[in-house]
């Protein structure tokens, strides 16, 4: 992946310095930064792509992954608060949706910053209970059959023995970051929050998305899109199109 890395939390690529927002982009699991390495804001200096890198990913690969969300959140903290400083934006898929999420409440209540919109993308509010069996526990072949199901990972690489063997223990450990989470009753943030879903997506329901209205006392956007539970590929453009006119909606209604 080509870009300048910051430290090894972040890969930037093509800086625009000129950016009036900085975009932290969560991947979902399994996934890592250059799942954003083609992003960039449709208008130039309207936001800035900051992938986020996770450990046990791509450049971190020797690095222990977490299984679970609290220490993940503290270390991001630490890791991104010299860099939310600058007016800024959460953006995550899946998993990321959930780490955005919980990082912005940790920000707020540790330090009093909010970002100035949170977008939230193929993920279920946080107060709802995911009822599907775990995934982290399943042995590996049936683990192998719900990753078919999801789409999100290539056939070539689910019948690779040796990469799956490499990708298997990530992916648990992301999805027990994910299953192991416990919803904390908090005030709603002073952001607005838009959600983002596929309108075929079998994991994540256009009500369970619609109930991320009640985490914002500010604006709340609910947009679904063609395909999947991995729309985000198919319709990067209009994603990204979107987010740069909610942004300036955001933007016209600061976060307090």
């Amino acid at each position: 992946m080509n870009g300048q890395s910051l430290d090894p939390w972040l890969f930037l690529k093509d800086r625009d310095t000129k950016a009036r927002i900085r975009l932290f982009c969560f991947p979902y699991a399994g996934g890592g930064a250059s799942l954003y390495r083609s992003w960039k804001s449709p208008t130039p200096g309207s936001f800035e792509v900051w992938p986020v890198q996770l450990p046990a990913r791509e450049n971190r690969i020797n690095e222990t992954p977490f299984t679970r969300l609290d220490p993940l959140i503290v270390a991001l903290e630490h890791a991104l608060l010299r860099h939310v400083q600058h007016p800024f934006a959460f953006f995550g898929h899946s998993l990321g949706g959930l780490i955005a999420f919980e990082l912005a409440c940790r920000l707020r209540s540790n330090h009093g910053i909010v970002p100035a919109h949170l977008f939230v993308s193929g993920r279920s509010a946080p107060h709802i209970v995911d009822a599907d069996e775990p995934m982290h526990t399943l042995p590996d072949p049936e683990l192998k059959r719900r990753l078919r199901k999801l789409n999100g990972t290539p056939e070539d690489v689910l019948a690779h023995d040796e990469l799956m063997s490499l990708a298997l223990p990530l992916l648990k450990a992301d999805f027990a970051i994910s299953e192991t989470y416990s919803y904390a009753p908090r005030e709603p943030l002073s952001c607005p929050i838009s959600a983002f879903g596929g309108s075929h997506d079998t994991e994540v329901s256009s009500v369970d998305l619609d109930a991320w209205r009640l985490h914002t006392r500010l604006s709340f956007r609910l947009r679904i899109c063609p395909g999947d539970h991995f729309f985000i590929h198919a319709n990067r453009d209009a994603l990204l199109s979107a987010i740069e006119s909610d942004l300036a909606l955001s933007r016209g209604s600061p976060a307090s």
